[in-house]
C-alpha cells in the first residue's frame, strides 16, 4: 500500500510492517538537543581529510587488484614465456577497462546520479522507483538480484584479498608456505571479531596506510618501467584489440582475469554518501588511477625482461631485502580492503531492511554521530562463516580468482541497466538514446560477464549460489510481508470510521497517553481493538503512531514528523526515516512534540501488536510461505530493535494466515 505524498513531493515507501515504539530514556536525552538527520561527522571534515578517507575506504578493494589481476591474466593465456604480444595486449586491456568502467561509468556518470547524496544499487533502485511513480516488479527483481550478488562479492573479497597477500610468505621463505592457510584464517577471524568494537578509530589509519600502499605501487612500477620503457606502448588500444583478434577463445578467457582489475569499482558509487563526489574523484585522479597504471606497467616491464617471473609478477617486483616489508604492507592493504567490503555489507543490509527486503536485524551504531559506522551481528557472523569456508575449500588465491568475477560483473551490469531505466523513467532521455549512450559500457560489461561465466564450473558457481540463496530469502520476505499486509487490510477497520463510532461509545476513559503502534496510519491498530475488547478502556489521549520508511536515504527535519488530531481523544502521529537510517523513534518524537503533540512521558503506555504468520499455501507458494514464517522467527525482537522500555510495553498478539 502506498501512502499519499509527503512534504516536498517525496512519496514514502511502504511503512515498516511491525509496530514499533520509543525509548523513554533516549527520548529524555533527545529533549536536550535532538540531532538532525545525517549529521555525519565526516561531512564536517575538510576536503583533504575526506579525500584521504576515500583513498582508504573507497579504493581499498580496487587497490589490491595488482596483487593478482595481471598475474591471473598472464596465466590464463597458457603461455609459459609471455612475450610482447601477451604482455602489451593484456596491459592495454587493463588500462582501457579502468578508463571505460571506473572512470567513465562510475566517476563521470554514476557519481552524479545520487539519491540525496547516497549511492549504491539500492539507492539507484529508489531513484528509478520514484521516477516511475509506481512499483514495478521487474525493477524490484533487478534490485534484489544486484543486492544478492553483492552478498556473494562480500564473501569472496576478504578471502581472495587476504589469501593473496599472505601467500607472499612463501616467497620470503619457502618453508612458510605451509602456514599460509592458518595465518590467513587467523587474520580473517581477528578481523571479524573486532567488528563489534567498531571501525571509527581504525578507519583513521586506513587512509594513511593506503596512501603508503599506492605510493609503493607507483614506486615499484616506475623502477621497472625505467628498465624496460617499451612497455609504455601498452597505452595504445590497438595492442589490446590485436590481442583479442589473434587469440580468439583464449582471449575470451583472459578477459575474465582482466576484469579483476576493476573489482571494487562498485565501492565508488556505494560509498558516495560517506565522502561525497568531489573527494572520491580527486582521490581517483590524484593518486589511485596513476598508481594502478604505473604498477601494472611495472609488472609488464619486469615480465618482458624476465618472463620466468610471470607466476609471481607482483611480489617479484620488490628487491629481496624489501620483500618482507612488501608482504606486511600488502597484508595490511588487503585487510583494509576486506574491512571496506564488510562495512559495505552492513550498509547494504540496513538499506535492505529499511526497504522491506529483509527482516529486522539488530543494528548497533559503533561511532556516535557517524551513521555509516554500524555493526550487524547476524551479517558479520554469516560473512565470517562464508569467508572461512571459501578459504578452506579453494586453498589458494588463484583458485578463488575463478569464482570472483561473476558476482562483480553481474552487479555492474545490473547497475548499468538500472541507470538506463533511470534516464528513461526520469524523462532525461528516450530509450533509444539512453541505450546508445550506455551501449559501450554495457556492451563491455556483458562481454566480461560472459567471459566470467565460462568459469562457472571452476568455482564461478559459488557466488551465484550465494546470490541465489540471498535473493530467494529477500524475495520470500518481501512477498510474505505484502501477503500479510494484504490479509490484514481486508479485515481492518478504517480509522475515520472507528473515530466516528467511538464518539458515542460507553467505553471508560482513563488518564494518561497510550501509543498504539501501527504499520498503516489509515488502519486501526489491532492492539487497540484487543484492548477495548478485553479491558473496555480508552486513554484520554490515544495516539496512532506509525513509522514510515521513505524511498530516499535520509529524511529532512521537515519530513520527520506529522501530528494530526482526529477528533475526540485520538491523534495520528507519523514518523519518517530514510532507508539508510536506523530509525531512532525517541529522537524523532522531539520533532513530534515540536509539531504539537503534548504528552507526559512517565504517564504513557506503549502498546505493541505482534502478528504471527501461518503458512497455508500449496506447492511452491507453501515453501515460500514457510520460508517467510521461518525468517519472521529470526527477526530481532521489536522491543530490542526499537529500544522499547520493557516495563512500560504491553504486547498483544494475533495469528494471520497467508
Amino acid at each position: 500500500m502506498i501512502h499519499d505524498p509527503i512534504p516536498r513531493g517525496v512519496q514514502p515507501a511502504l511503512p515498516l510492517f511491525d509496530e514499533d515504539a520509543l525509548d523513554i530514556a533516549d527520548y529524555l536525552k533527545a529533549e536536550a538537543g535532538p540531532d538532525d538527520i545525517h549529521t555525519d561527522a565526516t561531512r564536517r571534515q575538510g576536503l583533504a581529510a575526506l579525500t584521504l578517507g576515500a583513498v582508504g575506504v573507497v579504493y581499498g578493494d580496487i587497490g589490491t587488484s595488482p596483487i593478482y589481476a595481471f598475474r591471473e591474466a598472464i596465466r590464463a593465456t597458457g603461455v609459459r614465456d609471455p612475450g610482447a604480444e601477451e604482455v602489451l595486449g593484456i596491459l592495454s586491456l587493463l588500462f582501457w577497462t579502468l578508463i571505460l568502467i571506473v572512470t567513465v561509468k562510475y566517476v563521470f556518470v554514476l557519481l552524479r546520479a545520487d539519491n540525496r547524496g547516497e549511492g549504491g544499487i539500492l539507492s539507484l533502485y529508489t531513484l528509478v522507483r520514484l521516477a516511475a511513480g509506481r512499483r514495478s516488479v521487474p525493477v524490484l527483481v533487478l534490485a534484489l538480484t544486484g543486492a544478492a550478488l553483492f552478498a556473494g562479492d562480500a564473501a569472496i573479497t576478504p578471502a581472495i584479498s587476504v589469501l593473496s597477500a599472505v601467500e607472499g610468505l612463501g616467497l620470503i621463505l619457502p618453508a612458510l608456505s605451509a602456514y599460509v592457510l592458518p595465518v590467513t584464517l587467523g587474520i580473517l577471524v581477528a578481523l571479524f571479531m573486532v567488528q563489534r568494537r567498531g571501525t571509527a578509530n581504525v578507519a583513521r589509519l586506513f587512509g594513511p596506510i593506503c596512501v603508503v600502499w599506492f605510493l609503493t605501487l607507483a614506486g615499484l612500477g616506475l623502477w621497472h618501467i625505467a628498465e624496460e620503457p617499451r612497455v609504455l606502448a601498452a597505452f595504445n588500444p590497438l595492442w589490446g584489440l590485436g590481442f583479442l583478434w589473434h587469440n580468439g577463445g583464449v582471449a575470451f578467457v583472459v578477459l575474465g582475469a582482466v576484469f579483476l582489475a576493476v573489482t571494487g569499482g562498485e565501492a565508488l558509487y556505494a560509498d558516495l554518501g560517506h565522502f561525497g563526489r568531489r573527494p572520491i574523484t580527486l582521490a581517483w585522479f590524484g593518486l589511485v588511477l596513476p598508481a594502478l597504471m604505473l604498477n601494472y606497467l611495472g609488472q609488464g616491464a619486469m615480465v618482458l625482461a624476465n618472463p620466468d617471473l610471470a607466476a609471481e609478477s607482483f611480489f617479484a617486483m620488490a628487491p629481496e631485502a624489501l620483500l618482507p616489508a612488501l608482504v606486511v604492507l600488502a597484508t595490511a592493504a588487503t585487510v583494509i580492503a576486506s574491512q571496506a567490503v564488510i562495512t559495505g555489507a552492513f550498509s547494504m543490509a540496513r538499506g535492505a531492511i529499511q526497504l522491506g527486503f529483509l527482516p529486522r536485524l539488530r543494528i548497533q551504531h559503533t561511532a556516535e554521530g557517524q551513521s555509516g559506522q554500524i555493526y550487524i551481528g547476524a551479517v558479520n557472523w554469516l560473512l565470517l562463516w562464508g569467508v572461512l569456508w571459501l578459504v578452506l575449500s579453494f586453498g589458494s588465491s588463484s583458485a578463488l580468482a575463478s569464482a570472483y568475477g561473476i558476482a562483480v560483473t553481474g552487479t555492474m551490469v545490473l547497475t548499468s541497466v538500472l541507470g538506463v531505466l533511470y534516464l528513461v523513467r526520469s524523462g532525461r532521455m528516450r530509450m533509444p538514446l539512453a541505450l546508445l549512450v550506455a551501449s559501450p559500457v554495457l556492451g563491455v560489461e556483458l562481454v566480461f560477464l560472459a567471459s566470467n561465466a565460462v568459469k562457472f564450473t571452476d568455482g564461478g558457481h559459488v557466488p551465484v549460489a550465494v546470490a541465489a540463496v540471498v535473493g530467494m530469502l529477500m524475495w520470500a520476505w518481501w512477498r510474505g510481508t505484502q501477503a500479510v499486509r494484504t490479509r490484514v487490510a481486508k479485515l481492518a477497520i478504517r480509522v475515520v470510521s472507528f473515530v466516528r463510532m467511538m464518539r458515542g461509545a460507553s467505553v471508560h476513559v482513563i488518564p494518561g497517553t497510550a501509543f498504539f503502534l501501527t504499520g498503516d496510519p489509515g488502519i486501526v491498530p489491532s492492539a487497540l481493538l484487543h484492548n477495548i475488547k478485553h479491558n473496555r478502556v480508552l486513554h484520554e489521549q490515544t495516539v496512532f503512531l506509525t513509522v514510515e520508511t521513505l524511498r530516499v536515504p535520509y529524511a529532512t527535519a521537515e519530513e520527520r514528523a506529522t501530528v494530526e488530531p482526529l477528533g475526540g481523544c485520538f491523534v495520528r502521529v507519523i514518523l519518517r526515516f530514510g532507508f539508510m537510517e536506523t530509525p531512532n523513534v525517541s529522537r524523532a518524537m522531539a520533532h513530534a512534540r515540536a509539531a504539537g503533540l503534548k504528552f507526559d512521558v512517565m504517564a504513557s503506555t506503549f502498546f505493541l501488536g505482534r502478528r504471527r504468520a501461518v503458512a497455508t499455501g500449496t506447492g511452491w507458494e507453501l515453501m515460500m510461505d514457510r520460508l517467510y514464517v521461518a525468517l519472521s522467527r529470526m527477526a530481532a525482537d521489536p522491543t530490542d530493535f526499537y529500544h522499547l522500555p520493557r516495563d512500560r510495553v504491553v504486547e498483544l498478539g494475533e495469528r494471520v494466515a497467508i
